[in-house]
């Protein structure tokens, strides 16, 4: 009896059924709750937690340039740019126009069919080829269609002169936002500035790397004019404000009477 007491585990074999199990899930890589937190360190789990969330964290940051709204209605200020052609005048003319609005989501993008004939694409810049112009408007067309669009309203944009001279247009200069002409946005030398490095340095995004993208463009000169808008928009009603002092001012008549002079 004592002897059968000191050897209680003999009376309690485990099943063979069991014990194959056991043996199969060590093979299979199974470990204990015990056996598996002593292989791993204690901040195993929350450790990779921080590392993914820093990871993710980093220094990326929204791209400026992606609306922030879905609103694609033709707002009270725009941005236009453009792209261009070689012609067989030897000249630049009309490629491409886009227009967005102050969220910069596009509301007019338009290949267009120069009146003379492309003898250069200029594709390494302006990104157009052949096919794009198969179909494109006539120049008359796009014209007429943007100048409605511009009208009445603030245009903002990067050297927008050779836009207008392609368009053969103008606008109300009081109505015009040229990021190639605002003063905060000049060199220290005061000269005008590539809206790549305006984008870099004001938004922190890189633009026309290899072919220039027109609502890309249009994009980044609308965000930065709405970096400045409070200080521009007050230098142009300054500017305003200016020219109708000048209007009112009248030429001074000159007063008294002509006298001949004395006969010798």
């Amino acid at each position: 009896m004592a002897g059968q007491l000191k050897n209680p585990k003999k009376q309690f074999q485990l099943n063979p059924n069991w014990a194959q199990l056991r043996e199969q899930l060590k093979s299979n890589g199974f470990k204990k709750p015990s056996e598996a937190s002593e292989t791993e360190t204690p901040n195993s789990i929350l450790g990779k937690r921080k590392n993914r969330s820093s990871d993710d964290s980093g220094d990326a940051r929204p791209n400026p340039l992606i609306p922030t709204s879905s609103d694609s209605s033709v707002t009270d200020v725009i941005a236009m740019d453009c792209e261009m052609v070689g012609v067989s005048s030897n000249k630049s003319a009309l490629g491409r126009v886009t227009l967005v609005n102050k969220w910069g989501n596009v509301i007019y993008d338009e290949f267009v069919r120069p009146v003379e004939r492309v003898v250069d694409f200029r594709t390494n810049i302006s990104g157009i080829r052949p096919q794009h112009l198969k179909k494109a408007k006539d120049f008359r067309i796009v014209q007429k269609e943007v100048a409605e669009l511009i009208k009445g309203r603030i245009l903002v944009g990067h050297a927008l002169r050779n836009d207008f001279k392609a368009l053969l247009l103008n606008h109300p200069k009081q109505d015009i936002r040229d990021t190639s002409e605002f003063q905060h946005f000049l060199s220290r030398e005061g000269r005008s500035r590539a809206l790549r490095h305006l984008a870099t340095e004001v938004l922190g995004v890189e633009i026309q790397n290899g072919e220039h993208c027109p609502i890309e463009d249009a994009r980044a000169a609308m965000m930065l004019y709405l970096k400045r808008r409070k200080e521009w928009e007050k230098s142009a009603k300054d500017f305003v404000r200016l020219k109708e002092k000048q209007k009112k001012r009248k030429p001074k008549k000159k007063t008294g009477v002509l006298r001949r002079p004395a006969s010798e």
